[in-house]
């Protein structure tokens, strides 16, 4: 199983990328996948092809109007390894013996 973190907006439409992103995140909800949104990108959990075809798809949707696009992609695979969105936060919580906040 693979977290994927991405951070992916346009380096040419200037500093207002909401409605970008808003493209991108259609996409990552529309497609199945298990995600958890976050400020600064998005982290996706799925098997490897699941994730990267989310990835590429974003990817097209920007490229149809965006002439320069940076990505920034952190992956972790773990065999066997599911529901680590959650589980991952709730070890630690677990370690320290209260809720984050989070």
């Amino acid at each position: 199983m693979v977290l994927l973190e991405f951070a992916m907006a346009p380096r040419d439409k200037g500093e207002e990328l909401v409605e970008y992103v808003s493209r991108i995140i259609d996409i990552i909800d529309k497609s199945g996948v298990a995600y958890q949104l976050t400020p600064m990108g998005t982290i996706l959990e799925g098997e490897w092809r699941e994730v990267m075809n989310v990835v590429d798809a974003c990817f097209e949707e920007l490229q149809k109007d965006c002439k320069r696009i940076g990505v920034g992609i952190k992956i972790d695979y773990r065999e066997g390894g599911v529901n680590r969105l959650k589980g991952k936060v709730d070890a630690v919580e677990n370690q320290l013996g209260r809720k984050l906040s989070t």
